[in-house]
């Protein structure tokens, strides 16, 4: 079984059904590339598959992939004198979260950089 199946099976979707393989799959590897970045690694681990499709599942529902508008994201600063409110991005939030969501069981796989 393939990681897009696997994923599929996971999220509940039916695996003939091919509407969402695009933004599956852009999950899959874009969380494959966030930790092969974090690790420093080039190839991921058969022992992070599963904690890849965890990051997946996580992103695929926390990124609202797939919807044409964007959440703002949370607020960073609100000013009162002329108003003004600044956002944080929601795309560095949701990567930084999944990192910290799995930050031991990744560690394991870390290489040091000089």
């Amino acid at each position: 079984m393939t990681q897009l199946e696997k994923l599929k099976k996971l999220l509940g979707i039916a695996l003939e059904d091919d509407s969402k393989d695009f933004l599956l799959k852009f999950a899959l590897e874009d969380v494959e590339q966030i930790v092969k970045d974090y690790c420093h690694i080039k190839e991921i681990p058969e022992a992070l598959n599963t904690i890849v499709l965890k990051m997946a599942m996580d992103m695929y529902r926390n990124e609202n992939l797939g919807e044409e508008e964007s959440s703002l994201g949370s607020v960073s600063s609100i000013s009162e004198g002329d108003t003004s409110v600044s956002y944080r991005s929601v795309a560095s939030e949701v990567k930084d979260s999944l990192i910290m969501d799995y930050k031991t069981q990744i560690n394991r796989y870390r290489k040091l950089v000089w």
